[in-house]
């Protein structure tokens, strides 16, 4: 959920949110993840490329190829069970040091390679509401952006849905906050206790990554 500081056009801004809407929509009817994941790859490349609400500089754009993902990995791609927690307040960290209000309502509890983990849900404050849940791992600062990445922002419809009952948590659909490609965005940053100390190689790269790790062909 990052705000720009500089002006935009509420429709522009309104044609996004359309769009990221609608690919979540087909990426949970699609009964292929790693064809929902491409499809994911190719819609974000072309709002980044040609949106007038890219997070890129325009200087960015004009070099702009593709962004960089590790290949997709099926074995992170995991079902959680979202765990009621005491309603507590939350205020989150942002790239740009104001906070951003929200409610610790549950905890996602899953496994990874064989071992338990938890990342806590938070709930945006406000009117409608929305799911977010960023995260921090090992590769952090190396090969992925060092502040972490975003796995579901459901006010901005970035929602993998559920599946029996449980959240789908698939994190190579992992994707970078607005502000790792332009300070001029504010974007809330995972707080310490969602950092996993395993590394999760899958989602999007640090951008650019060419000295970090080839891109993953599509």
């Amino acid at each position: 959920m990052p705000i720009q500081t500089t002006s935009i056009s509420e429709l522009d801004l309104l044609g996004w949110k359309r769009t990221i809407f609608e690919l979540y929509a087909a990426i949970r009817a699609d009964d292929s993840p790693e064809s929902a994941w491409l499809r994911w790859r190719d819609t974000r490349d072309g709002l980044v490329r040609d949106h007038p609400c890219s997070p890129l500089t325009p200087t960015q754009r004009g070099s702009f190829r593709a962004l960089p993902y590790y290949p997709y990995d099926p074995a992170l791609r995991v079902l959680a069970t979202a765990v009621p927690a005491d309603n507590a307040d939350a205020r989150i960290g942002t790239s740009t040091g104001e906070p951003y209000r929200f409610t610790r309502f549950a905890h996602a509890e899953f496994e990874l390679y064989g071992n338990p983990q938890r990342l806590a849900l938070y709930w945006l404050t406000g009117y409608g509401g929305g799911i977010f849940l960023p995260f921090a791992d090992a590769t952090n600062g190396a090969a992925t952006y060092g502040a972490g990445r975003y796995l579901l922002d459901t006010v901005k419809g970035s929602d993998l849905g559920e599946q029996n009952g449980r959240l789908v948590l698939d994190f190579n659909f992992a994707y970078n906050p607005s502000c790792s490609y332009d300070p001029a965005w504010t974007c809330p940053l995972p707080p310490p206790e969602n950092r996993l100390d395993l590394p999760i190689e899958a989602g999007e790269l640090a951008y650019p990554a060419a000295d970090v790790i080839p891109a993953a062909s599509p």
